[in-house]
């Protein structure tokens, strides 16, 4: 694979609070690795790190093997495109208003669009099925239709790779299997490298090539799904009784969620969990 964005032994801090601590790994075009991990872990933080938002305490990260502390900010712009988890806008923006947002980092000197932007943004627009929402406004949009409106507005930066913070964590499942259908889509016709968190362990299985699982700051383990969703991994990383098995018709890693009461897990082999520091 092409060299793309790395993380060299990544560690931040907010004050005397590490929020990460040692991260390496890359992300490289034409790939979806999917972030997951408990809540507090550090996965927003190291997006924003990956995006060059937040300087690490030490560690360097890498865009195309120069540090990223190099580049101005158009310049990361034009290679890396964030889809955050929450996009709040104060203005009627129409949805061509907002995906044309994605050229800022191209206009230069050049304040209003011009011809060739307008075509890049209906290009993306129609990648993302959403062409036809164009003279709508952001605010009367689905949750669906937003997050595929910023997807769409992330295309149009022109970027190589693209971060995206929960997209689905406020979708029903017909819209988390779209966006992570277009996700998959755009990684295999177009070549991007895509980073998603996501809390939806099943569903980032069954489409991403890589996983990275983050406890307390840490790496606790990345490598295809099979090797990091497990019975054992999950159980220990989410203190939650779970199952893991396989997709009936996928084969990728499946996670069932228990109940802690044993009575409740009716014929399911499991053994009850314990926590640290319980007697055996």
């Amino acid at each position: 694979m092409e060299p793309g964005l790395t993380l060299k032994s990544i560690s931040f801090s907010y004050g005397n609070y590490w929020s990460l601590d040692g991260i390496s790994f890359g992300l490289n075009k034409g790939e979806l690795v999917g972030m997951i991990g408990p809540n507090g872990s550090g996965k927003s933080t190291l997006l924003r790190i990956m995006d060059g938002l937040v300087r690490t305490d030490t560690g360097e990260v890498l865009l195309m093997n120069r540090p990223i502390s190099s580049f101005r900010r158009h310049e990361v712009a034009r290679q890396i495109a964030m889809v955050p988890q929450e996009s709040i806008f104060r203005f009627n923006f129409s949805v061509l208003e907002v995906v044309l947002m994605g050229r800022f980092a191209h206009r230069g000197l050049f304040p209003f669009e011009e011809k060739k932007d307008l075509e890049i943004a209906r290009e993306s627009m129609r990648r993302t099925g959403t062409l036809d929402l164009e003279r709508r406004s952001i605010h009367e949009l689905s949750g669906g239709e937003k997050q595929r409106v910023l997807i769409a507005r992330a295309l149009t930066q022109k970027a190589q790779f693209i971060l995206l913070d929960e997209p689905t964590s406020q979708l029903d499942i017909r819209h988390k299997v779209e966006i992570f259908e277009l996700i998959s889509s755009l990684v295999r016709g177009q070549g991007f490298g895509v980073m998603v968190v996501s809390h939806d362990i099943s569903l980032a299985a069954q489409y991403c090539n890589r996983m990275l699982l983050l406890n307390k700051g840490r790496m606790y383990r990345i490598g295809s799904p099979d090797e990091v969703v497990t019975t054992d991994t999950i159980r220990e990383v989410y203190q939650c009784p779970v199952l893991v098995d396989k997709n009936p018709i996928t084969q990728t890693p499946r996670v069932t969620v228990l109940s802690r009461r044993p009575e409740h897990n009716k014929d399911i082999a499991v053994q009850p969990l314990r926590h640290k520091g319980t007697e055996e």
